[in-house]
């Protein structure tokens, strides 16, 4: 038996390393991407791959990232010394932006945990710069595939690794840094790892491990035993041009636990927001959390009383080699919004109305530069509380970047920056407004947009109003003004204008 305090102890000293790996990585990385915006998460795991501890990163990253160590764990017999990759969304990945480093910790021969952590790397290759082109159907067509492999020896970055993936990118430099930032920031977590283990003992640490993933599970257990048995079904939609792309899930909640079943949606498409199933269980695990008690310790052990059913070929659980780039930023988000759909059945005093859904990822570039963000919008008006504005909100948890290193690291200017007044849904209590934001180009460049809610607003909850849909404006330096789909690439020339407006959140609650 561990006692609580020494099990709360133990906790808080392992979600440390975990903060500690992704500071290391932000401060030591090259691109603004990872240095200022954070698009980067971090983690601990048991040796047979169970998530121990995580940093409050991002969830998509987070809830995904055991599929990774467990994709390792399929090809090899971890090395002392060694550190492995993987960014196949088919393998333990998700998209192929998102690159893992993974590295086994022993203590002498002894094989005691995994470190890891997930970058997003600007540009890995494919046939637009930031690797998510628009009219994209196969994964080849988005870059560079790096199916498990070792990547790291004895602190040295292994050729067959580095080589083909600096080539593939249009930016190798800073993928160069980001790279390093990956690799030292696994070694300062094992560093500090190794040193807790050999303070406590082998097998205390191994005692403390099982101790804290049997209290997640059990207070998951408690908090669903909370909400009331039933089945609680809820659909939503993607935009595939003006056809809805239906999501539809069945949540069945019983004595035994959760189950969330996909049955009946819709077939992956010939796009690239298909989602792979590591995508569709980190929202679940995210969903039900909000749903049942945010506070519970997110480790592997919470998960265990959670199942998934996602049909193979389906939008959530797509099969080779269909492309799957906007998956995990979009469909993401709307798989999150489908099951807290459900869950606000079950629960209607936690779950605030539907966030603005989307990302809004913005990628300019060229064979000289590469840039890429995600767009903050409106929260979702939550029970007795308003939604926040200009906020990123459900699978997604990354900073806004500074306007001066814009302007520092890109060929292009803000000219616009705020908030969207008027785009938060009406209600008792009101949703978030979105951002309006204005950016110039000086350089040729090829602008990707992938974005939602472009057309389906945000939905409000118990009478409250939806948020506004987003719009994507492009005005040419001639003056002439075009409206451009959510999901498009196009050429750019200097002194075009893009304008981005992104969703508000829903209202909560009858309008007073």
């Amino acid at each position: 038996m561990i006692d609580p305090i020494t099990l709360e102890v133990a906790r808080n000293q392992f979600a440390a390393i975990a903060d500690e790996m992704g500071v290391v990585l932000r401060r030591t990385s090259l691109s603004p991407n990872i240095k200022e915006r954070a698009d980067c998460s971090a983690a601990i795991f048991t040796p047979d791959g169970e998530m121990l501890a995580q940093a409050e990163h991002i969830p998509v990253h987070l809830g995904s990232m055991p599929a990774s160590v467990q994709a390792c764990l399929d090809v090899f017999e971890p090395e002392p010394g060694v550190q492995y990759a993987v960014n196949d969304p088919y393998h333990g990945g998700t998209h192929l932006n998102d690159l893992t480093i993974l590295s086994p910790v022993f203590v002498g021969s002894t094989h005691v945990a995994w470190v890891a952590n997930r970058a997003h790397h600007a540009d890995v290759g494919g046939e637009a710069p930031g690797s998510m082109p628009a009219h994209a159907t196969r994964l080849e067509q988005e870059g560079h595939i790096v199916s498990p492999t070792a990547a790291v020896q004895d602190g040295a970055w292994l050729e067959g690794f580095l080589s083909p993936f600096l080539s593939a990118s249009r930016t190798p430099w800073e993928r160069r840094g980001d790279l390093d930032g990956q690799m030292g920031a696994n070694a300062v977590a094992t560093r500090r790892l190794i040193e807790l283990i050999e303070s406590e003992g082998t097998e205390h640490y191994f005692d403390l491990a099982q101790a804290l993933l049997s209290y997640g599970e059990r207070r998951m257990v408690a908090a669903l035993r909370d909400l009331p048995n039933g089945v609680y079904e809820f659909t939503d939609h993607m935009e595939l041009g003006e056809e809805d792309i239906a999501i539809k899930v069945a949540i069945n909640i019983d004595d035994e636990g959760l189950t969330a079943d996909f049955a009946g949606t819709d077939d992956q498409v010939e796009a690239n927001f298909n989602a792979v199933e590591a995508v569709t269980r980190s929202c679940l695990y995210y969903a039900v959390r909000v749903a049942a008690d945010p506070s519970i310790p997110a480790n592997g052990g919470c998960y265990r009383p959670l199942a998934l059913l996602a049909p193979e070929g389906s939008l959530v659980n797509a099969s080779p080699p269909a492309a799957v780039a906007a998956g995990n930023v979009e469909t993401s988000q709307r798989i999150a919004d489908t099951l807290l759909g459900a869950l606000a059945q079950a629960a209607p005093e936690r779950v605030p109305a539907a966030s603005q859904g989307t990302m809004n990822n913005v990628l300019i570039g060229s064979d000289d530069f590469a840039y890429y963000e995600t767009v903050a919008g409106g929260q979702g008006a939550r029970p007795g509380r308003d939604g926040q504005s200009g906020i990123q909100t459900g699978m997604t948890n990354t900073q806004n970047t500074p306007i001066e290193s814009l302007h520092g690291h890109y060929p292009i200017r803000i000219t616009s920056y705020t908030l969207r007044r008027g785009s938060g849904g009406v209600g008792e209590f009101e949703g978030g407004e979105g951002i309006h934001r204005e950016i110039e180009f000086l350089e040729p460049a090829t602008l990707s947009l992938m974005g939602e809610r472009r057309r389906n607003q945000p939905w409000g909850l118990n009478g409250g109003g939806p948020g506004a849909a987003g719009e994507d404006w492009l005005t040419r330096v001639g003056g002439s003004r075009e409206r451009l789909p959510g999901k498009c690439t196009v050429e750019v020339d200097p002194g075009d204008r893009l304008t981005v407006m992104t969703p508000g959140g829903g209202g909560w609650g009858t309008p007073t």
